[in-house]
């Protein structure tokens, strides 16, 4: 019989022959310019998702120092423990007004607020039936695994699909969920037609926009899962909709209930990045963003393009060849990824300079390698 020292080095060696092995890279600096802290080597990042560049913001940067003089580094515990801090009440309601909803509730994360929305929603009834989209993030997948919630995968941006699956159980009380953009190949999900198979069917339509920085508002109805790490540069996730929702989130949602608070600091630096996105700064910034992604792939509706490689290894000689030209993007493999489909993800912001993302282009050319 084998030890645990022997299954977890059997199972990491198995994980470098498949060209799967990850490591954590250190950086200096959350700039697109930045320096390899193991190395010193000074490269250009295209794998940050702060799309607008607002986790460098002087605003963003004072609001959270000054939080943390006035209401220190942590949180303490749970809200419904210790209670919340002003700022946190502040950004729920600018989250909400921000999308258009009567309410909003933070999590410390995205990832959380995806598994703690699905469960709660799933509690609300025993034969609840979630309609999830194949290429969900993880965040989803979990969400609809946890919620013990009869899940049933459509294909991807498939209506026809969808609506074909759910008149084979017209009865069930119905959940559609998807990315609105999806993170690995930065296309976007078909929300109108979703939002009207949904009002047909009477099913409710969640969408997490976590990466839909160039989109526009969703569609009335939809429940909103978000992230404050990419548009807003800062941490943490919301769910915005009805105040009904809302409340039923405060007194269900297991990963709200049962972990500690985002900190003082995160909230303020959020409402601070609002408050900048909102401005004609905000406007200027995706303006920005949007010219940059259109001097690489023009019409793209996204800041995510991927190079598609195919396998492990080229994904990886490929990434590894950029770096050696001081261009930092990265491989995306299996599980991210399904075997085959590894690919290159680079991930554009305002903050890149023209000349950083021509170095780009003709590292690319260079190495014949297009989108």
């Amino acid at each position: 019989m084998s030890s645990w020292a022997e299954r977890l080095a059997a199972r990491n060696e198995a994980t470098r022959a498949q060209g799967r092995w990850r490591t954590i890279r250190a950086l200096d600096t959350g700039t697109p310019a930045t320096t390899l802290s193991a190395t010193g080597q000074r490269v250009v990042s295209f794998a940050s998702n702060d799309y607008l560049g607002l986790s460098q913001h002087p605003a963003v940067r004072a609001a959270a120092r000054s939080a943390i003089d006035q209401y220190g580094a942590g949180s303490g515990a749970a809200r419904l423990i210790v209670g919340a801090r002003p700022a946190h009440a502040e950004l729920e309601d600018e989250l909400a007004r921000w999308c258009g909803r009567e309410a909003a509730l933070l999590f410390p994360t995205g990832y959380q607020a995806n598994l703690g929305l699905l469960g709660a929603l799933a509690a609300t009834a025993d034969d609840t039936v979630i309609y999830s989209d194949e290429l969900n993030h993880a965040s989803i997948i979990d969400g609809c695994r946890l919620s013990r919630a009869s899940t049933v995968v459509f294909g991807h941006r498939d209506v026809a699909h969808l609506a074909a699956l759910m008149a084979e159980r017209p009865a069930a009380p119905s959940i559609v969920v998807t990315d609105a953009v999806f993170s690995m190949d930065g296309d976007v999900a078909p929300l109108i037609e979703l939002a009207e198979l949904c009002d047909q069917r009477g099913a409710l339509l969640v969408a997490d926009e976590a990466h839909a920085v160039l989109g526009g508002p969703l569609p009335a109805g939809t429940v909103v899962v978000g992230t404050l790490s990419k548009t807003l540069g800062v941490v943490g996730g919301f769910v915005a909709g009805s105040r009904d929702l809302i409340d039923r989130l405060v007194n269900s949602a297991r990963s709200f209930i049962f972990t500690t608070a985002g900190t003082p600091s995160d909230a303020a630096a959020t409402l601070a990045a609002l408050g900048v996105l909102r401005s004609a700064e905000g406007d200027e910034l995706i303006a920005r963003l949007r010219a940059n992604v259109d001097s690489l792939a023009p019409g793209h509706p996204s800041p995510i393009l991927p190079v598609h490689l195919g396998s492990e290894q080229r994904a990886v000689q490929v990434a590894d060849a950029l770096l050696e030209r001081g261009l930092l993007v990265p491989a995306i493999r299996p599980p991210t990824v399904a075997p085959g489909t590894c690919r290159l993800r680079v991930a554009l912001s305002a903050a890149h300079t023209d000349e950083q993302i021509t170095a780009l282009r003709n590292a690319l050319d260079e190495m014949e390698v297009h989108w």
